[in-house]
């Protein structure tokens, strides 16, 4: 699965925010200062091209939805960065955020009752 570009990737949240609609649909949703109508409507037939949405012709427009979920993307991603960043490790990923105080000490617990969670769950699976 190909990398976005950061305005890519500001469409597809959009779109995977509010699932399908039209460029002025999509408009609506982003901050001040929003971005030009005509592009976001380039991005889009980029992010068709790339695969990543889809869309439905009443006409001369379109509705675009995603095709690439949200959830698909970000495993996509997540492990590529992981592997750019801390040699594949998890352990090193998540290490590092913690030696930076970039986690919360709340932020910790909870990712350990996670990972006890999921420990438990794979030890029953075996």
């Amino acid at each position: 699965m190909r990398e976005l570009t950061r305005a890519e990737e500001q469409v597809m949240q959009v779109l995977w925010k509010i699932k399908k609609g039209f460029v002025k649909d999509m408009l609506q949703h982003f901050d001040e200062p929003k971005p030009a109508y005509n592009t976001v409507s380039t991005i889009v037939r980029i992010l068709q091209d790339k695969g990543f949405v889809t869309h439905k012709a009443y006409g001369r427009t379109h509705e675009y939805y995603p095709v690439v979920s949200k959830n698909e993307y970000s495993k996509t991603h997540l492990s590529t960065f992981v592997n750019d960043y801390f040699s594949n490790s998890f352990e090193k990923m998540v290490s590092f955020f913690a030696k930076e105080k970039s986690i919360s000490v709340k932020e910790m617990e909870e990712i350990m009752k996670i990972m006890e969670g999921e420990v438990k769950k794979q030890k029953e699976n075996r």
